[in-house]
């Protein structure tokens, strides 16, 4: 099994590969949610990534239900100190936004959801231009003060916003954030250049990539539009057609050649760039199904080589 990996300057300890719950609830019901949880467990995974807001989209539902399903397995196998979790705040249609009160209900409700006494990273899930900063940071730092929340994380802030959130927090004597999520994959490559990964790594962040196989894409499940439509295709199948062009076939015709030399699956190589990659802890990939889970656990244990880092790195310039 591989090393582990730390959540930035936290005292939190992780394997190096995040399981993403934002399919629990939506194209994993209960027994499918279980499944995938038990498997993960036992291949030698700890972390799970949700958020409050999952899967509110889905008719029927009102936003919580990921963590709910995460609560009722946690309860079933008496399994809480197995697993560190990650959830955030913004966007649940009851708990908009990151105003402090609203900060405060939110976490209290993904709680009771959980049905845990902590949160261990938990983030503000965007950034939320009718809330002064200054509040937000207080209310966080709050929750972690209070024993409710472990580490504070930000998901899709800007460069800038980060090193404000961050120098209010210094200013303020504020528990300061240790993990950042921005969207980063081999398709997805603007966090190396727009500013995100210099404060990253100037401020000592443990980078959780989101997307991390772009919509299925780099997990060489679409390499034609037909595949989008194929049965059993990902409802964010279409998604990843965005990608099917020279530059994206460039990319699957690189991992495919690596995932030959190492005996592993298209998925495997493309998480194990990724980890590879300065500033990053763990990517974040979700499995509907069991099936889906061995190849991105053995992304845990695959190290390539520099000379394959950068053939792949080269063919998705």
């Amino acid at each position: 099994m591989a090393h582990r990996t730390r959540i930035g300057h936290s005292g939190i300890e992780i394997a190096p590969f995040a399981l993403g719950a934002n399919v629990f609830g939506w194209t994993a019901d209960r027994e499918a949610t279980f499944a995938v949880l038990d498997a993960f467990v036992a291949g030698g995974g700890d972390f799970v990534d949700t958020a409050d807001s999952y899967a509110h989209w889905v008719p029927g539902n009102t936003g919580g239900e990921s963590e709910t399903l995460i609560g009722e397995w946690i309860a079933a196998r008496g399994s809480r100190d197995r697993v560190t979790i990650a959830t955030k705040v913004f966007s649940h249609p009851d708990f908009f936004g990151l105003a402090p009160d609203n900060v405060r209900a939110a976490a209290d409700a993904s709680l009771q959801r959980l049905g845990t006494d902590r949160i261990d990273l938990y983030y503000a899930h965007q950034d939320d231009p009718d809330t002064p900063l200054a509040e937000t940071v207080a209310v966080f730092s709050e929750l972690v003060d209070a024993g409710k929340v472990r580490a504070i994380g930000l998901s899709n802030f800007t460069a800038d916003r980060v090193s404000e959130w961050i120098g209010i927090a210094r200013e303020g004597g504020y528990h300061v954030p240790v993990a950042l999520q921005p969207h980063y994959n081999l398709m997805e490559r603007g966090f190396e250049t727009d500013g995100q990964r210099t404060v990253a790594e100037r401020e000592g962040l443990g980078v959780f990539p989101y997307y991390s196989l772009a919509h299925g894409f780099l997990a060489g499940k679409y390499r034609d539009v037909a595949d989008a439509d194929a049965p059993g295709a990902s409802p964010r199948a279409e998604e990843s057609m965005a990608y099917l062009n020279d530059r994206g076939r460039a990319v699957l015709s690189a991992l495919d050649e690596v995932a030959a030399a190492h005996g592993v699956e298209v998925a495997t190589v493309a998480l194990a760039w990724l980890r590879q990659q300065p500033t990053v802890a763990a990517p974040i990939a979700s499995a509907r199904n069991t099936a889906q889970l061995p190849a991105l656990l053995a992304s845990l244990d695959l190290e390539l080589t520099h000379a394959e880092v950068d053939q792949l790195s080269a063919a998705s310039e």
